[in-house]
């Protein structure tokens, strides 16, 4: 309850001090929106870029960490290369690759306090499709931490393979692959302001 509390008078500052910022005509450092974890390119040509975005409203709230019980958005951006000679025949460039598995593990690199989370496939305005989760830290935000992502393929069910796939690239979309990232710190992100609605768009029928 007291990390909670914390995070939460961390989180308020933060946006005061960029509203007075904005008031009075200051320049005010605000901190990034999003940390890049790492990047990564693997066969046959599927690009990962690993991110910690500010916290958001994402539904449905069952599946989900409310915003306010929320320190980053850890997110995942997997995409077909957008050079072809990367990629198999008939792939969009830059297109989403989907029904994979992915989790993060976040471990505290000095008490080593895990959070597990599974990454889901998420839409928004900014990245498109991409997978992401809600997510508290097993610690205070200016902590460092361990950040590794476990990256399996589609389940057997969920993604049917042609012979011609089966020939070239075997009977798996990717191998199972593990990512991991030292000395990671997420403190600008739990700390800025949380993410604005942009686009309200039109009136959805209930």
């Amino acid at each position: 309850m007291r990390n909670f509390i914390m995070r939460t008078i961390g989180r308020r500052t933060a946006a005061v001090v960029a509203s007075l910022g904005a008031l009075i005509g200051m320049t005010v450092p605000v901190a990034a929106q999003e940390l890049i974890i790492g990047e990564e390119t693997v066969h046959p040509g599927i690009v990962f870029i690993f991110e910690a975005a500010v916290r958001d409203d994402v539904s449905p709230q069952a599946q989900h960490l409310s915003e306010g019980a929320t320190d980053i958005h850890i997110e995942a951006r997997v995409n077909w290369a957008e050079d072809d000679s990367m990629t198999p025949d008939g792939t969009p460039g830059g297109g989403f690759v989907a029904y994979l598995n992915l989790t993060a593990e976040v471990t505290h690199e000095v008490t080593g306090a895990k959070q597990f989370v599974s990454l889901l496939p998420h839409v928004n305005l900014i990245d498109s499709l991409h997978y992401a989760r809600n997510m508290a830290l097993p610690g205070e935000s200016g902590d460092l931490y361990t950040v590794r992502i476990y990256v399996y393929p589609p389940d057997p069910f969920a993604l049917s393979l042609h012979r011609d796939w089966r020939n070239n690239y075997g009977r798996l979309l990717m191998a199972p692959r593990i990512f991991t990232y030292r000395n990671v710190n997420f403190f600008e992100i739990v700390t800025a302001p949380p993410r604005a609605s942009s686009f309200e768009g039109p009136g959805v029928a209930e």
